[in-house]
């Protein structure tokens, strides 16, 4: 293959690799705000840098590239802790930043949130025919498991902390401030979004969980 070969299936996939980017973008963005049923393929190429064919081809159709969303928002998540190797701290802080960096996460991608409620509308019948998505979910546990062993070894926490149990309360409160944020605004006149209050939510949410593990005494 000659130089102007190579370089030239270099440039294509470059090229499909960012028309597939684009694509999963534009239909995140429609997902999360009209759900599998609301969202239109037409109006998800008519968005894009493609073409509803070029859609069709790179996915297979509609709940094809649903699927592949919900994916790729899962994924995110999961490299984000990956990336952050708090396994190094103490278990307090370890678990602490743990905590805040989950916040954070669903604080600044609220479209992973809306996502996530739209799926659980289904019943979560999409989400688990994603392949791999149980496996990698699954280094969440794995990570918080770490984390109590290392503190109740070091007398820090209770020895009796399951992880998933853990990891549900942890998503539940970050998970909340955002779900919810536009009902408890206009309800209690709140400005649940403000910076002033996610910061303090979020020091209240590390610190609830973080006393919720600690040994007593």
């Amino acid at each position: 293959m000659t130089a102007t070969a190579l370089a030239t299936d270099e440039t294509r996939g470059h090229d499909t690799d960012a028309t597939r980017r684009n694509i999963l973008d534009v239909a995140t963005r429609e997902f999360a705000d009209k759900g599998l049923a609301g969202a239109r393929i037409d109006e998800i190429a008519e968005k894009t840098n493609s073409s509803k064919r070029m859609i069709y081809y790179y996915f297979g159709g509609k709940e094809q590239l649903y699927r592949a969303v919900l994916e790729q928002a899962y994924a995110g998540i999961r490299e984000r802790e990956a990336a952050a190797n708090f396994e190094a701290l103490p278990a307090d802080q370890a678990l602490a930043a743990h905590v805040a960096q989950t916040f954070d996460y669903h604080d600044r991608h609220p479209e992973f949130v809306r996502l996530v409620m739209n799926e659980n509308i289904h019943h979560g019948e999409h989400v688990g025919h994603i392949e791999g998505i149980k496996d990698r979910n699954r280094t969440v546990l794995a990570f918080l498991a770490a984390i109590i062993d290392k503190g109740a070894a070091s007398g820090l926490f209770r020895a009796d902390i399951d992880p998933f149990d853990l990891h549900m309360s942890i998503s539940a409160l970050c998970f909340y401030n955002v779900s919810n944020r536009y009902t408890l605004s206009a309800i209690f006149g709140v400005d649940i979004a403000a910076p002033a209050a996610v910061d303090r939510r979020r020091a209240r949410v590390v610190e609830m969980i973080v006393a919720s593990v600690r040994r007593a005494g």
